[in-house]
């Protein structure tokens, strides 16, 4: 039996995927930087070796799967050239991988994490399901029916794949290091859309994706009327949200969910209106749609002292509106304070504005300084450019987050994709 040998394993994409062959009871071993990130953890636990990198690692006979983070400047590429030892890219493996099973592809400008753990969650107990996700978790079932994976958009990946099923969350404009405008993000969509085998399953509410135009069925859901399936008399308690689906005017079920926000009730439509696709029992959607316990780092709470601390993954505009939006439907009586680390210097100046006008919905504005990618210099933006355009806001550093002390009984929300939860880390230890 070969190896599977993955260069780059802790990335996230990479660690689920290592993950779902160990279930699957393949040989995996991998290597990666000394750093330690949070995606080694699962791999560690399934006992998943993890070895620097060394040419040595490369041994004929092995599978090897290298993360599109690394090129031939990389030692183990160098030697499975010399060895003549094929290099299968990551996005290349898994559009082959998933053509053995019935495949859901989950894509979006915001909301596939969170969809795609959703709907594993869901179908996994209808049907033997393996599923990888976008914050790194992946499960493995050997006889799988259903293969459920996160699609991402970023440099047109996606179009490795060639999936039964798409669901298809949104289009915004984002990775403005790549993507001209709305307008190249959604030519992506199209031609992704193109590549589907059976149905595509679409929000309505959102004007590009009703623009779709391919050969495959779409089906529409949201919160307007028009859609295919729709939500009605939506309304949230300390329960969590509880709505009422129509599919085409006629009643279809009453569903509750833990999650607060009009996002997380769109997340949902989608998952139902491919579960009725697909034939899934309605009651086994409905029980399993009140269990779902989130992803990680999207909306993960946890109680210090009177407060209540939330990490999440919003480093988009539109991601950190929903975010305040839940937050504050969730906790309507209580004051919502936004601690924001911009992600990447070209993000930060394409939407400055727009981070401003989202920020702005929460009572009190803390900024950390912007995390910059090693493939960007900052030019002349600094966070001083987006603090003045958010009245009231403070700057905040690591080392003095004992400020944060005096919004008793707040909700604190950690939100970026960089390394905001050192400042989250930080404050806990001043308790």
């Amino acid at each position: 039996m070969t190896v599977y040998h993955f260069i780059g394993i802790k990335g996230s994409g990479m660690s689920a995927l290592a993950q779902i062959l160990s279930d699957m009871k393949y040989k995996v071993q991998g290597s990666d930087v000394e750093k330690v990130f949070f995606t080694q953890k699962p791999l560690e636990k399934k006992g998943i070796p993890i070895f620097p990198f060394e040419k040595e690692n490369i041994q004929e006979g092995q599978t090897v799967i290298a993360s599109p983070a690394y090129n031939s400047d990389n030692a183990e590429i160098q030697a499975a050239s010399e060895l003549n030892v094929k290099v299968h890219s990551y996005p290349h493996f898994l559009g082959d991988f998933i053509q053995n099973f019935t495949s859901v592809a989950v894509t979006g400008s915001h909301g596939k994490t969170s969809t795609t753990g959703l709907l594993s969650h869901v179908i996994g107990e209808a049907k033997p399901t393996s599923y990888l996700i976008g914050d790194g978790t992946g499960k493995g079932e050997e006889n799988s029916e259903y293969f459920v994976f996160e699609a991402c958009e970023y440099r047109r990946h996606f179009l490795n794949y060639h999936p039964d099923y798409a669901i298809m969350t949104n289009v915004d404009f984002d990775h403005p290091d790549y993507f001209k405008d709305v307008e190249d993000v959604f030519s992506a969509f199209q031609e992704m859309g193109r590549q589907v085998k059976k149905a595509i399953i679409a929000c309505g509410d959102d004007e590009y994706l009703q623009q779709l135009n391919v050969q495959v069925p779409v089906l529409y859901y949201g919160l307007s009327e028009e859609n295919d399936f729709y939500a009605k008399d939506i309304r949230a308690d300390k329960e969590g949200t509880h709505f009422d689906v129509y599919i085409r005017s006629s009643f279809y079920g009453s569903f509750t969910i833990n999650g607060y926000g009009s996002h997380n009730v769109l997340n949902a439509l989608a998952v139902i209106t491919l579960c009725d696709y697909e034939e899934i029992d309605l009651n086994k959607v409905q029980a399993q749609l009140k269990t779902f316990g989130g992803v990680k780092r999207r909306f993960t709470e946890k109680t210090q002292g009177s407060q209540i601390l939330i990490d999440d993954y919003a480093h988009h505009p539109t991601e950190i509106s929903a975010t305040i939006e839940a937050a504050q439907k969730k906790y309507p009586e209580k004051e919502v304070v936004a601690v924001f680390q911009p992600h990447t210097f070209t993000r930060t100046k394409a939407f400055l504005d727009e981070f401003a006008e989202s920020l702005r919905a929460a009572d009190h504005v803390y900024l950390c300084d912007i995390f910059s990618s090693a493939r960007e210099k900052d030019g002349e933006l600094s966070i001083e450019d987006l603090l003045e355009r958010i009245p009231g806001a403070s700057l905040i550093q690591e080392e003095k987050m004992d400020i944060l002390h005096k919004h008793e009984e707040a909700v604190l929300i950690f939100m970026g994709a960089g390394d905001v939860q050192k400042f989250q880390a930080a404050y806990e230890k001043t308790f």
